[in-house]
């Protein structure tokens, strides 16, 4: 089975993950987007170097990277879940850096906040 790209929507925010409360407003979301082509097989040490890619502050040598989904619950309520952890600079031995977005059941649509710490 092939797997096909999907368009993800980044945000990226500096200390800490956005508020379930900036995504509240469909079309009004928060302004520190970049939108990537990936895939659900994409793991987070990729997207780790992407993010850094785009945001200077992520390259830090001591940066930590938190990861979260944003996406509506049942009840159409915003949810910000977070899923995974990687250090700016890896080393391969943390175990979130291999998890891929299908394994932490990333949904077509979600959006993907990152936290750099």
């Amino acid at each position: 089975m092939q797997t096909c790209p999907l368009l993800l929507r980044v945000f990226t925010k500096i200390g800490a993950h956005h508020s379930e409360v900036e995504f509240a407003v469909r079309g009004n979301e928060p302004k520190d987007e970049v939108q990537i082509y990936t895939w659900k097989d994409a793991k987070l040490r990729e997207l780790t170097d992407l993010v850094k890619e785009i945001a200077p502050e992520a390259s830090r040598r001591n940066a930590r990277l938190s990861f979260a989904f944003v996406y509506p619950d049942k009840h159409g309520r915003v949810v910000v879940k977070q899923v995974g952890m990687t250090n700016s600079h890896g080393n391969g031995r943390q175990v979130d850096e291999s998890k891929s977005l299908n394994d932490l059941n990333f949904q077509i649509g979600d959006y993907l906040d990152v936290a750099i710490l």
